[in-house]
């Protein structure tokens, strides 16, 4: 198989199974207000669903990770597959509230496969300016479920009600896995699998001070982007009251905006360096907090200042995620797995605990969303000075074990 052609079909094999994860977080949103009238909760109450799908799904890439690199790829995303269509039916019959948030947890706990290893199949495979250019084609190709969930899962619910949404994600559960039986080839082969100690693995990724800078910056522009996707569903349709169909197509606007930002990525760490491309990246995520955070100050809520904010930290994420993906896994190819499993995993962690802490916090306005978002560019803005304080480090050697 030509290169060209190993690049298509995997990432094609990596967008769908980063889309089980990315639509499952997202195609509920619109149908938010008939969830909470079935349940008896309120609206905001509903934010707690995203915080118990993302914490397990942040969790379980600990394990994922590490396990990958000792048993390969593909036996860990079939299983995980198996678990998330399990917690998938139990959201589709669940008909008490607790258990709807038993099923969201273990999609998450399940779908965290696809988390550890949508960032680990890459670095098997590619390296330097190639792997950036790899990154930034699977995001923008990614971006298409979370485009598609939202409008998809809005008009299933006004023409077949809110459960058909989880009807179409156990059934695109079965199809994918059914794919990655069939038609996906293990990337790490019986010679490089790690069979050292889980927290040597962790200890020595963890100890690259470069590495947790990436990191940090990583999980709060990650933790931006799901406070937005907790908050705005309430937002628009709760304070605004907008129907679900419009608050489906307003939500799915500032994605475009990632898009373009993954395209800008690889060009201006080709043309510039990769620094340049983290720099426009943070400014980006920064100026869109402000945006969402000034009408919110005076007390007001409007859709174009939310909206229009949250495209352009959806640009600066865009921009930010491949470049600092790169960066953060490049050192790293024996373990690639391991460092994959911390990215993702504490990417929705931390993504997790922050909507769960927003969901506490009372948001008559956009006062509180833009807050919280600006606040996760600043944290982002001293992991990304904590990197370039620290000499690069260079790719590390096969170890014998």
């Amino acid at each position: 198989m030509s290169a060209s052609s190993q690049i298509v079909k995997l990432t094609f094999l990596i967008a769908i199974l980063t889309a089980v994860g990315q639509m499952t977080q997202t195609m509920y949103v619109p149908s938010i207000g008939y969830m909470a009238s079935e349940f008896l909760v309120t609206p905001a109450a509903l934010q707690a669903v995203m915080a118990c799908y993302l914490i397990p799904y942040g969790i379980s890439q600990f394990v994922y990770g590490p396990l990958s690199d000792r048993l390969g790829r593909k036996p860990i995303i079939i299983v995980g597959l198996f678990i998330y269509i399990l917690g998938t039916l139990v959201t589709l019959f669940a008909h008490g509230y607790e258990w709807f948030l038993v099923g969201s947890f273990i999609q998450g706990l399940g779908i965290g496969c696809g988390g550890a290893m949508s960032r680990t199949l890459t670095r098997d495979l590619f390296e330097g300016s190639e792997l950036h250019k790899v990154n930034s084609l699977i995001s923008m190709c990614v971006i298409f479920s979370p485009l598609i969930a939202p409008v998809l899962g809005g008009y299933l619910t006004e023409s077949l009600g809110w459960r058909s949404s989880y009807m179409f994600l156990a059934l695109f559960g079965i199809a994918v896995v059914i794919t990655m039986m069939t038609s996906f080839k293990e990337t790490l082969p019986v010679e490089k699998r790690r069979y050292e100690k889980v927290s040597h693995s962790y200890r020595y990724v963890l100890s690259d001070r470069r590495f947790q800078g990436y990191l940090i910056c990583l999980v709060a522009t990650f933790s931006g982007i799901a406070i937005f996707e907790a908050a705005a569903g309430v937002l628009l349709g709760g304070v605004l009251k907008l129907p679900a169909t419009t608050v489906s197509l307003l939500f799915v606007l500032p994605i475009p905006g990632y898009l373009v930002g993954a395209a800008l990525s690889s060009f201006i760490a080709t043309k510039r360096n990769e620094k340049s491309a983290l720099n426009v990246g943070l400014v980006a995520i920064m100026v869109g907090s402000v945006v969402v955070l000034v009408p919110g100050l005076f007390g007001e809520t409007n859709a174009l200042t939310l909206i229009g904010g949250a495209t352009i930290y959806f640009l600066g994420a865009g921009i930010l995620f491949p470049a600092a993906t790169t960066g953060a896994l490049s050192p790293f190819p024996y373990h690639a797995g391991t460092g994959g499993a911390v990215l993702g995993g504490m990417q929705n962690l931390g993504a997790g605990l922050a909507t769960l802490g927003a969901s506490l916090i009372p948001a008559p306005d956009q006062m509180p969303l833009g807050a919280l978002m600006l606040v996760m560019s600043v944290i982002a803005m001293f992991g990304l000075i904590r990197v370039n304080h620290t000499p690069d480090s260079s790719n590390e050697m096969p170890l014998a074990y």
